[in-house]
């Protein structure tokens, strides 16, 4: 079943108004889509025309502003310097491609981590506890061995022959 491209209109006031769910949301709220995978459009209510990207933009921006910046501005300096340059119809799908390659980089080392450590630390701690468990069983057998073993009879010295060293 394919995905259904979910509109949100923006009207001249800013406001955001999700059609799919018939309510206004807010720009922190288009972040959450974000998060979630949603497949969604913006587009301006009165003309139409499709303004995901610059809404897109605008919460990078204020993440950028308010909180822990991830780019620097030798990184945007960069960017900039590329718009008009002749290559810049190649950097938007390098940095894709990069990106991409990151997020799967990413992926297989936390499966990799996953399976280390197993599914949960919950799994991790029962394997850990039924581990000493067997350890404990082990060493109380061979306490119960011992204990129920029959003494061995005494080594008696071997008999001496009658040389004498001379």
């Amino acid at each position: 079943m394919a995905q259904t491209l979910r509109i949100i209109k923006k009207y001249p006031n800013r406001r955001l108004y999700d059609t799919e769910i018939s309510s206004y949301i807010t720009l922190e709220e288009v972040r959450q889509l974000v998060l979630d995978g949603e497949t969604f459009e913006v587009r301006d209510a009165k003309s139409g025309e499709d303004l995901t990207r610059s809404v897109l933009l605008q919460i990078i921006a204020e993440h950028e502003e308010h909180g822990q910046p991830m780019l620097s501005p030798q990184l945007l300096s960069h960017i900039i310097r590329f718009y008009g340059d002749s290559l810049q119809g190649f950097m938007g799908p390098y940095l894709e491609r990069s990106l991409q390659v990151f997020l799967d980089q990413q992926q297989q080392f936390r499966n990799q981590l996953n399976s280390l450590m197993g599914q949960t630390p919950w799994s991790m701690l029962n394997e850990m506890t039924e581990r000493n468990l067997d350890v404990w069983k082990s060493m109380q057998r061979g306490f119960l061995d011992a204990a129920t073993a029959k003494p061995a009879e005494p080594v008696r010295p071997a008999p001496r022959t009658g040389k004498k060293a001379g």
